[in-house]
């Protein structure tokens, strides 16, 4: 226990003033404390406090000497309980809120004064107070009285109460210790005195144990018995003195004893007491005890030393083990947080450990608390909060459990393992699964409720309920899978399964309703179901539900059916279904503020439905047996099947409680006068007997019981009161005379025999002759009773009668042997067939009856030859009765061998089943059994058997399957790569690996992955598994190379976890240990930092991380870690060159002073790079480097600054500084200032360097006339020499041109020219100066130099060119005849007629001129101009554009050829392209030709088009046929066109009568013709439409016929399979079978309501599935009526041009 001060509640007064009491309330919201004042002072739990109150003195006329010497709060937290010493005992009444008026309750005067007291926590009427007598006494809080428990003869001077509040025990001045049990013996302890402590017993208290302690320094601790268990004694201790008070915490594991210590300083100020006001120092202790749980015993903590806090007077533990409250002489209150250790979860909640057994769980952010306590005070060892509410802890032997919204705690028995899982899904019950098995835990319940076994814990899999609806029973049940297709639902109450439901499908959903008398469950088919668990029976709901949930608190049923919304108001009648449409699904329920809501997502918006809540309200009602308010319910609403439903079982309820004036109401509405009136009169009879019906009144009850069909209840009661003949009428009336003689015959009543013979005659009126043969056979009268049995037609009543009296009567046994056989009992007729000796009969009839062992046995004798077919039917009739196992070997005594093994292999009798299919021959012949009996053996783990089978079933790979899940690696390895491919094997064993690693099984996975060569994958595994030493193992042996990129990943990885130890040891194998460094010094790390540093890093790296652990530290205790190290200097170096100043100043303290200069100089250089100048300077010079300042201000031009320090600090630097301003000024073209500052510096040298190097020749010039005259001279040559070297240069262009000038003037023309020519592109822009400088060149030659003048001029038109000037190139070009070159330029600027007029001037050129045009409009893509110069070119660029109608247009113009060879390529593309519509649409438009690639092109187009079925194609394909075969009429003609022509004319043509409504038959006669032509039509497609407009032409046979094709073929498609399809329906027609199907179904979504109305019309017995007929013309032979060729003859008739059908027989 760890005991840390937290807060002063009330500071040290200067002088004594003693804290008396202190006590908390056990909800920890109060604390009380009572002072020498009188005043009781009230905290909240956080030490603010909240109220004050005096105290009243016993007798209000006395003045106030008492004090106050207890106090204690009551169980409840409501009252404080105040003892003081003139003999009276306050309590007061507080409250639990803050504010609430305060009052004495009790007041308890006693005759003697009181000493201390305790309320015991289990007594709440109950306060213990001792007195200076020696008495013991109980005040009683409900008489206001006290009374003596037991008296002493010495003082009491303490007392406590046990941790259990059913026991005290008392210290008294004697040394004794007594104590006392509230159980009156019940715990078996002994009362009475309990030991004799050593000395007075001034401090006692009662935890695990009972400890006491006083004056002679000894803390004792007693066992249950009084015996000393321990005891720790300080009297050798001078510093230790008397024991003043003991507290133990809540838990009692923990106890606490302050003491007063000597005086240990002489004098001290007042302002240096912190707790009390004597001038001098004080030392208190606290000794701390805590229970070592598994040692028991009591271990001392080390003492908690507390300085001037003088003797403690009173200690308080807050209930929940947080806070101890401890007072001292002084008035001190101070608070002291407690506990073993604290933690935070995830940082939302906070664990304080305050004992052992006991933790404080606080939720950070709302402050609430909650304390979890283990009750048998084991240690809790772990706690886990799921979903921020429910609490989870361990202890050795127990599990404890929570609701922090309930603050309900659970503790049971439980031994914990590690595969626990809690399921928190229902608010009153924590479910925990360990191993198959659930055990259900009820909150602030220490018990298990029930537990079960179950594989499936699904939240909606499981359903519990616990008295969640109002209900005199205690009702706890819960429902849950045994397996998927089984519910058990279980009474927790009694532990018994109270209902077994076995379902056909596998469940999916279920629940339990409120008051958990009924279950609804849904399967995977999606149908919902209602289960009554007090009727055991069964009720499908919905055939579709897609959501279903009970109303919350009530039977009220919600379920979604595809889009209706469903609800039951009265689930006790089902039937009674309330539905309305919605759009969307149901996402919830709400029920609130009187109002119920179902919730429907609708995509986009949310919409509620609201339900109507009197039909809800009126469950509840009917719940709570409010019949009035029921009825107020019902007879608000209208009546529907809802509110019908509700008064029949508001009728039955009401019957059943014998509310007859409800049931006769209820009747009524129901509109039942029959059963209204029978209760009216029951009503009556009540009345007026005054009396109530469940008392008395005999006949009321019984016509009760009658109604209810309960005629044993009846009788019972009338015979309980002696009303027999009441009794016999009652039985009269119902028509059971047989009840009522048997009542005659109980009571010998005298009219016995007259009833019997009156019923036998009504028996044989009323043609009951069974019932008069029973009376004839009880009396003995055989003969008549067989005969009566035979009329009665009960013949096997009268066989059994005629077998038990032994008569041999041949015509009696022939007659109901006969009677047998016609009544269908075939084995009982052959038994009597056989008595017979009519062996045939018998025979029959036991075949006929399924009696096969008796026909067997018969054959045997008189027919051998029908043993073996009566074996074979014998084994069909037991499989038909799943009997497989019996069937065997009949079938083996039959010779049917498969058949056996079919029924071996579904009777699981797997050893039959081999023997058999091995004794087969040929062997192959039992392949089809192979894989089930592999797949069983693998099962059972006979892989050798399994193996065997899967590899004769060539199902290799799943063998390999078997054996890698059985761990059998190297068998699944020889069989893989014996049997399958590497990529077969790969995949397998990759698939395989997958699996094992979702089931965890690494290693297995592991080797998988090894044996298919596939390590990366086991790499990747490990990785996700966080498994880092095999993922490096593995890398190390398959990818070394990467071994290096893996240990840095794996470092940052486990970096990020904070795992550091691991993270360095990768980084390090990595060869990166910086960033291992880098990752202890980010978290302050700095010992582990400075380790790797120096294990790998060298010299630097520890130097670095020295400096930054000092940084870390900072002061003293870095200058003592950097000088333990020898590197003080360094890390002022390190720290000077990282800006750390403040950190270098601080070492530098005890560093030399050359040291100290080097750190003002790098300060320095630092500020003046920050631009702190004035503060740099002044480093500078601290530094003793002056000119670094100067320097300083020269770079920032602070000429002033600069000055001034040269002047102050550094004379000789003052020219430099002169010098660099007048730079600067020259900078600025302030030449004056420049030239001024110079000449102050004394250096005109440096001027006139500076203006030559700037180009400023005449300022330079200027100032040399004016300051050196003697550099004029030389200054003027320099200056001639540079102006002839700028020819080329852009800024002496004036120059050049004015040298120019000269040149020509002095008739220089060459070198005139060539200066022209200077001029170029890159040194100057101006184009337009460029082609003057140019043409002037060129005239130049032209007019004085003709030697040159083609140089020049092909010069100058080069570079003309160059500058986009074509024309004037052109022009140049032309002047020296360059034709060519000349139309070139002219063509470059589309100057097409300037070119002609050159070809004009040079004629040869004009074929130039045209290709080059050609080409042009080629590259401008200009079509409409190239066609009228190249044709062909231009339909080309037409046909590439894609712009075909043009390119088709001008084709049309140019030729017939040219037009069919562009319209062949076009509609080539269109085909391509998928556009058969317009393909043949534009051959259409423009011709159709004859060639073999036409005719091609023309069969494809039609297949297409015929496959695709649209509209403007069928059109446009009629009409391209019709063209090509009448219009042109070739002999050559494919006669296939003729017949496509045929299928289109009928399809165009059927298309235009389905939009008459008149021609539906004819429309209907063409679809049907068209079946013929399946081949070409797609068949699924055609027997749609056939069977369509047949039903719209009313001619349902063939519309059954074609749709029931059509849905074969559509089903055909679906599953690619053509062998599938039967054709049965048009057998013997020319409609085609073995047709190719298509790919995919062109009418899907038809399908499904094509197939509605197939299976609606298959049950219409007027409608037939068969075609219609006719008589052939030439055989008569009946053929299909659409057939027009005769399958018996041969015969062909023509068909209609208009219908398609047969010429001569359709009305066309």
């Amino acid at each position: 226990m760890q005991i840390r001060h937290l807060k002063s509640i009330v500071s040290a007064a200067e002088a004594p003033s003693r804290i008396s009491a202190i006590a908390w309330s056990l909800n920890n919201q109060k604390l009380a404390v009572a002072g020498a004042d009188r005043v009781i002072t009230l905290y909240d739990e956080t030490g603010e406090r909240k109220d004050r109150f005096s105290t009243k003195p016993a007798d209000p006329k006395s003045s106030k000497t008492y004090y106050i010497c207890s106090l204690a709060f009551s169980p409840d937290s409501t009252k404080l309980a105040v003892a003081q010493s003139d003999c009276v005992v306050f309590v007061y009444k507080l409250g639990l809120e803050w504010g609430e008026k305060k009052s004495i309750c009790n007041k308890l005067i006693q005759t003697a004064e009181i000493s201390c007291l305790a309320w015991p926590k289990e007594q709440p009427n109950a306060v213990v107070f001792g007195m200076t007598d020696g008495k013991v006494r109980v005040g009683n809080l409900k008489t206001n009285k006290a009374a003596t428990l037991y008296q002493t003869e010495s003082c009491v001077v303490s007392v406590s109460s046990s941790l259990d509040g059913n026991a005290i025990i008392t210290g008294h001045l004697d040394g004794s210790i007594n104590r006392f049990f509230f159980d009156d013996g019940i715990s078996g302890a002994s009362q009475g005195k309990f030991t004799t402590h050593t000395c007075v017993p001034n401090a006692i208290a009662w935890g695990e144990n009972v400890v006491a302690a006083g004056s002679d320094k000894c803390v004792v601790f007693y066992d249950g018995d009084g015996r000393v268990l321990q005891d720790f004694d300080y009297s050798r201790d001078e510093d230790e003195q008397e024991f003043t008070v003991i507290e133990f915490s809540p838990s009692g594991q923990s106890v606490v004893v302050g003491s007063f210590n000597r005086q240990v300083g002489a004098f001290i100020t007042l302002a240096s007491l912190p707790f009390c006001g004597p001038s001098s120092t004080f030392v208190d202790r606290f000794h701390i005890y805590n229970f070592s749980i598994s040692k028991r015993t009591w271990e001392e903590a080390p003492l908690k030393m507390i300085e001037n806090f003088y003797t403690v007077t009173s200690l308080s533990w807050k209930p929940d083990g947080s806070r101890l409250i401890a007072g001292n002489m002084c008035g001190a209150v101070e608070m002291f947080d407690c506990c073993l250790r604290r933690s935070r979860y995830k940082g939302k909640f906070e664990f304080t450990y305050v004992s052992p057994s006991q933790v404080i769980v606080k939720r950070l952010s709302t402050g609430s608390r909650i304390v979890l306590k283990s009750h048998y005070g084991y240690e809790i060892q772990k706690v886990n909060i799921f979903q921020d509410q429910f609490l989870i802890a361990n202890t050795p032997d127990t599990l404890l459990m929570g609701d922090l919204a309930s603050c309900k705690l659970s503790e049971i028995p439980w031994q914990s393992g590690v595969h626990e899982k809690f399921h928190f899904d229902n608010p009153n019950v924590c479910m925990v699964f360990n191993a198959g098995e659930l055990s259900l835990v009820e909150y602030g319940v220490n018990e298990i409720l029930g537990s079960c076994r179950t594989e499936h814990m699904n939240p909606h899999l499981i359903s519990v309920r616990l008295n969640e609806r109002k209900s005199e029973k205690d009702v706890k049940r819960i429902a849950y899978l045994v397996d998927l297709q089984t519910i058990h639902v279980m009474d927790l109450v009694s532990g018994l399964n109270i209902a077994a439901i076995s379902h056909d499908a596998k469940i999916d959903w279920l629940e339990l309703s409120g008051k958990a008398n009924k279950l609804l469950f849904r399967d995977r088919k999606q149908q919902l179901h209602l289960y009554d668990i007090a009727l055991q029976n069964r009720t499908t709901l919905l055939h579709y539900c897609s959501y279903v949930q009970w109303v919350p608190n009530s039977d009220v049923v919600v379920a979604q059916s595809r889009n209706n919304l469903c609800i039951w108001y009265a689930i006790d009648s089902p039937e009674r279904v309330t539905m309305f449409p919605i759009k969307g699904d149901v996402e919830d329920i709400e029920r609130e503020g009187g109002k119920t809501e179902v919730i429907v997502d609708e995509g986009v918006n949310t919409v509620s439905y609201t339900l109507d809540e009197s039909l809800i309200e009126f469950g509840t009602a009917l719940d709570d047996k409010d019949y009035e308010r029921a009825i107020i319910l019902l007879e608000t609403l209208e009546m529907t099947p809802e509110s019908q439903a509700m008064w029949k079982s508001l009728s039955t309820v009401a019957l059943g409680d014998e509310k007859i004036v409800i049931a006769q109401r209820c009747f009524a509405a129901l509109g039942d006068v029959a059963m209204a009136k029978y209760l009216a009169n029951l009503n009556d009879k009540v009345e007026k007997t005054d009396g109530e019906v469940s008392v008395g009144l005999v006949d009321v009850r019984a016509r009760l019981a009658v109604l209810d069909k309960q005629f044993n209840v009846a009788e019972n009661i009338l015979l309980e009161n002696g009303k027999v003949d009441e009794c016999m009428s009652m039985y009269q009336e119902m028509h059971k005379w047989d009840k009522s003689i048997k009542v005659a015959e109980f009571k010998n009543h005298p009219d016995l025999d007259h009833m019997k013979r009156n019923y036998f005659q009504w028996l044989i009126d009323s043609g009951q002759e069974d019932k008069a043969g029973e009376l004839k056979e009880e009396e003995g009268e055989t003969i008549s009773a067989i005969n009566l049995y035979l009329k009665g037609g009960m013949p096997a009543r009268a066989a059994h009668l005629l077998n038990k009296s032994g008569l041999t009567q041949v015509d009696i046994m022939e007659r109901v042997a006969s009677a047998l056989f016609k009544a269908g009992l075939f084995e009982k007729a052959g038994d009597l067939f056989e008595k017979l000796d009519s062996s045939d009969r018998a025979l029959e009839a036991y075949k006929r009856g399924k009696a096969f062992r008796a026909a067997v046995e018969l054959s045997r004798v008189m027919y051998p030859q029908q043993v073996v077919v009566l074996e074979e039917q014998w084994g069909d009739h037991l499989v038909s009765q799943k009997q497989m196992d019996a069937a065997i070997n009949h079938y083996i005594e039959a010779g049917k061998s498969f058949k056996a093994i079919e029924a071996a292999i579904a009777a699981k009798q797997w050893k039959k089943a081999v023997g058999i299919v091995d004794c087969l021959d040929p062997p192959e012949s039992g392949k089809p059994y192979f894989l089930e009996l592999a797949k069983h053996f693998a099962s059972v783990l006979d892989y050798a058997l399994a193996e065997k089978y899967y590899v004769a079933a060539h199902r290799p790979q799943e063998a390999v399957d078997m054996y890698t899940k059985a761990n059998k690696w190297e068998k699944a390895h020889a069989l893989a790569t014996t049997y399958m491919n590497p990529e077969e094997v790969a995949y397998l064993y990759i698939s395989q690996a997958k699996e094992m690693e979702a089931a965890g099984k690494l290693k297995e996975a592991e080797k998988l992955y090894l044996t298919v060569r596939e390590p990366d994958l086991a790499i990747n595994m490990y990785k996700n598994f966080k498994h880092y030493d095999q993922m490096i193992r593995l890398v190390t042996s398959y990818h070394k190379d990467l071994l290096t990129e893996t240990h840095l990943y794996l470092g940052k990885t486990l970096e990020t976890e904070g795992n550091f130890k691991l993270a360095e040891q990768h980084y390090v194998e990595g060869k990166d240990w910086k960033s291992a460094i880098n990752m202890y010094c980010a978290n302050n790390l700095y010992e582990d930092a400075y380790r790797v540093a120096k294990s790998h890093g060298g010299s630097n790296s520890t130097k670095q991380v020295a400096y930054l652990w000092a940084r870390s530290l900072g002061g003293e205790s870095a200058v003592k870690l950097l000088t333990k190290f020898g590197l003080l200097e360094a890390a002022i170096d390190f720290a000077t060159e990282n800006g750390a100043f403040d950190f270098a100043f601080e070492l530098s303290r005890f560093a030399d002073k050359f040291k100290l200069a080097d750190i003002h100089y790098k300060h320095a250089m630092f500020l003046e790079d920050e631009g702190k100048f004035k503060e740099a300077e002044s480093a500078f010079i601290l530094a003793g480097k002056p000119k670094e300042a100067i320097l300083m201000y020269i770079h920032t031009e602070n000429w002033v600054e600069a000055l001034h320090v040269a002047e102050t600090y550094e004379p000789t630097s003052v020219p430099e500084v002169l010098i660099s301003q007048a730079k600067v000024a020259f900078d600025r073209k302030d030449f004056s200032a420049f030239e001024t500052l110079m000449l102050r510096a004394q250096r005109p040298d440096l001027t006139l360097k500076l203006y030559k190097d700037n180009d400023m020749w005449k300022e330079c010039l200027q100032f040399a006339k004016q300051h050196v005259p003697n550099r004029v001279t030389d200054l003027h040559e320099e200056y001639n020499r540079i102006l002839t070297s700028r020819a080329n240069s852009t800024g002496g262009k004036e120059e050049i041109l004015q040298s120019i000038r000269m040149l020509e003037q002095q008739k220089d023309f060459t070198r005139a020219i060539d200066l022209y020519l200077k001029f170029n592109v890159p040194q100057v822009t101006d184009v337009d100066f460029l082609e003057q400088v140019w043409e002037k060149a060129a005239e130049l030659a032209m007019k004085f130099v003709p030697d040159r003048v083609h140089e020049v001029v092909t010069t100058v038109c080069s570079r003309l060119i160059g500058i986009k000037k074509f024309e004037q190139a052109a022009e140049f070009y032309m002047s020296i005849e360059m034709h060519r070159d000349a139309i070139d330029c002219y063509a470059r600027v589309g100057q097409w007629e300037k070119a002609k007029e050159v070809v004009n001037i040079a004629p040869r050129f004009g074929e130039y001129l045209e290709t080059t045009y050609i080409s042009h409009l080629k590259n401008q893509q200009n079509a409409e101009e190239l066609v009228n110069v190249d044709a062909t070119a231009g339909l080309d660029l037409f046909a590439q554009r894609g712009e075909w109608d043009k390119c088709l247009e001008k084709a049309a113009v140019v030729s017939p050829e040219v037009l069919h060879k562009y319209l062949t390529i076009y509609s080539v593309n269109l085909i391509k392209d998928e556009k058969y519509d317009l393909a043949a649409q534009t051959i259409v438009k423009y011709g159709v030709q004859q060639s073999s690639t036409n005719m091609d092109i023309y069969l494809r187009l039609t297949r297409e088009v015929l496959h695709r079925g649209s509209a403007p194609g069928l059109s446009a394909i009629r009409e391209l046929l019709f063209k090509l075969v009448y219009v042109t009429a070739s002999p050559n003609i494919n006669p296939a066109f003729q017949k496509y022509l045929f299928i289109v004319h009928l399809l165009t043509l059927r298309n235009y009568c389905a939009k008459k409504r008149e021609l539906a038959l004819v429309a209907a006669k063409q679809s049907i013709a068209l079946l013929r032509y399946i081949g070409e039509i797609p068949p699924d497609r055609a027997f749609y439409e056939a069977g369509h407009f047949s039903k719209v032409a009313g001619i349902n046979n063939m519309a059954f016929v074609c749709w029931n094709r059509y849905l074969d073929i559509s089903d055909a498609i679906e599953e690619g399979d053509a062998s599938l399809l039967e054709n049965s329906d048009f057998v013997n027609t020319d409609v085609p079978f073995d047709v190719e199907l298509p790919t995919e179904n062109s009418n899907e979504k038809q399908r499904d309501t094509v197939r509605d109305w197939v299976l609606q019309v298959s049950l219409d017995q007027k409608i037939k599935q068969e075609v219609e007929r006719r008589n052939c013309d030439d055989c008569g032979t009946r053929i299909y009526d659409a057939s027009l060729t005769c399958y018996n003859c041969r015969f062909v008739a023509e068909p209609c041009i208009i219908t398609g059908m047969c010429l001569v027989c359709d009305p066309f």
